[in-house]
């Protein structure tokens, strides 16, 4: 039997949580700067190591003093903001479960999301707060912050309590044994099936992801971390906050990417490193760089890319996914690595490259990425309630299936191929075809959809459907597509809904007569020539 997390002889996080660390470097850092706050409008706010720990457990007095327990989840439905990290860590004080969400999820999938995680209750912001209400109709209570992300206030149809409720309750809460193998995070995301599957982690995963993305990117406690990519992911959670708390850096929040106040903001704080997506690196292009920054390295889906000599700063590739909490395969701070590749395999981790007949790949092949860990350490512990999809993710041999396919290039640098799920990455986000193609299916007088990627020059791809409709809707293909916009806009989040709709009369077969894709990617390669 292979050892198991719960053994303390095998758990390099025995006896700790969340708490352990952030207590910790608490007592190490108590007046330096954590959390720095730069709203797109309004005042910078700092909070210190010392201050954010006394946050934290106010938060989780006020969850307690409202009946949340250790166990219990909580969606967490905010654009970035110190309430989002308050909300996060605050319910892992007391061993409850933040369920963060797609800020950008429709009233259906927000439905969805709680039916799915039975949480309790909701921390959300004004300009979401009817939306939460309409979709969680179970909600025990739902606290809202008085700004959205630092604008002003949306305007609510209803009263709801404030998020400084949460603050100055006089609860003592009891005392609870460190557990690193307890619930610590869920997290939806898209795979191929037409539902998100709700990723668990265990504080042990998150005290593994800040430990090794912080040796991965070479921090140290004089870093500044420069955050804008949205909280409710991985690369932001992990790559970014958990790494900087795990060595004791600082670090600098924004709402969202701003490609106008990125160089203001990283000058002022003297930031030195950040993660990117390829659509930001493009904007950025727009504008002009300062002679003097203190960016040492930024993290992207390649290394050293061309556009690094224009910036001043190397881009250090990795690839990792929810799953895998962190960085799989990265490139390295210390040398030189290929340009283009995603670097090379994590020490950390197992990889495995297959062909089609389970054959290793060799020098200059591509096969399909496999990846194994330790589950609730280095892998994610399961699939949320959902045993069959946690077990069909890992083969006989305990290799979790990525989707993913890698070229391995003739030096050992690991290149990016193509997915060989039915994937599609829009703006940083993964959609499944089959999730949009399961809506439209649901739409009357769709006989059969294909939903396929089409490069974006942005946001990398969009996805397009192809439609065959039934009997006289066919004649009123222009009215439909509209109307199969609403639709799809009422039930899924904006980066999912399909940019173009295309009617055809059939669908391209193969051999075997399933939808050849292929073909579809080719009818919109040749649009425009």
């Amino acid at each position: 039997m292979l050892p198991s997390i719960t053994d303390p002889a095998c758990n390099p996080f025995a006896g700790w949580d969340i708490r352990t660390l952030l207590n910790r470097q608490a007592a190490r850092f108590a007046d330096k700067p954590c959390l720095i706050w730069e709203p797109l409008d309004g005042q910078e706010e700092t909070w210190t190591y010392g201050e954010l720990v006394s946050r934290l457990k106010q938060v989780g007095a006020g969850l307690y003093a409202r009946g949340i327990r250790a166990g219990d989840r909580v969606i967490v439905h905010l654009d970035n903001c110190p309430e989002q990290m308050f909300a996060w860590l605050g319910c892992a004080w007391i061993g409850a479960v933040a369920v963060t969400t797609n800020a950008k999820s429709s009233e259906a999938e927000i439905s969805y999301f709680a039916e799915k995680s039975k949480a309790r209750a909701a921390i959300t912001q004004p300009r979401f707060a009817d939306l939460i209400a309409d979709a969680f109709g179970g909600a025990e209570w739902i606290v809202v912050t008085t700004t959205d992300a630092g604008e002003p206030p949306a305007d609510m149809a209803r009263s709801y309590e404030p998020f400084e409720s949460l603050y100055g309750g006089k609860v003592t809460l009891p005392d609870r044994d460190a557990d690193c193998t307890a619930p610590f995070g869920v997290q939806f995301t898209s795979g191929t099936t037409s539902r998100p599957k709700g990723v668990v982690w265990t504080h042990a995963n998150a005290l593994w992801g800040g430990r090794v993305s912080a040796l991965h990117e070479g921090l140290g406690p004089e870093d500044v971390h420069l955050v804008y990519l949205p909280m409710f992911h991985t690369n932001a959670q992990i790559y970014s906050v958990m790494a900087a708390l795990w060595v004791g850096a600082s670090i600098v929040l924004q709402p969202r990417f701003s490609a106008s106040r990125f160089w203001p903001v990283a000058l002022k704080h003297k930031c030195t490193w950040t993660s990117m997506v390829p659509f930001m690196v493009h904007a950025l292009l727009e504008y002009p760089v300062p002679d003097k920054h203190s960016f040492r390295f930024w993290g992207n889906a390649a290394c050293d890319l061309p556009s690094d000599s224009h910036f001043g700063v190397r881009s250090i590739g990795w690839w990792g996914m929810t799953e895998t909490i962190t960085h799989g395969i990265v490139g390295s701070v210390h040398h030189a690595d290929r340009p283009g590749s995603m670097g090379r395999v994590a020490p950390e981790y197992e990889i495995a490259i297959v062909s089609a007949d389970g054959r290793p790949a060799g020098l200059g092949e591509t096969g399909d990425l496999l990846i194994r860990g330790q589950r609730g350490l280095s892998l994610f512990l399961e699939y949320l309630d959902d045993p069959v999809a946690t077990e069909a993710a890992f083969d006989d041999d305990g290799w979790f299936v990525t989707g993913d396919r890698v070229t391995i290039s003739e030096d050992g640098w690991l290149i990016f191929a193509d997915r060989s799920k039915d994937m599609l990455k829009v703006g940083g986000e993964n959609v499944a075809a089959s999730e949009v193609e399961s809506v439209i299916s649901a739409f009357p007088d769709v006989q059969e959809v294909a939903v396929v990627a089409k490069p974006h020059k942005m946001l990398d791809e969009v996805p397009v459907a192809f439609v065959r409709l039934s009997g006289p809707a066919a004649q009123a293909a222009e009215g439909i597509a509209d109307a199969l916009a609403r639709h799809c806009r009422s039930e899924l989040a904006s980066f999912k809904v399909p940019a173009e709709f295309h009617f055809v009369d059939e669908l391209p077969r193969s051999t075997l007569n399933k939808i050849a894709k292929a073909e579809l990617r080719k009818m919109l390669a040749t649009e425009g020539d």
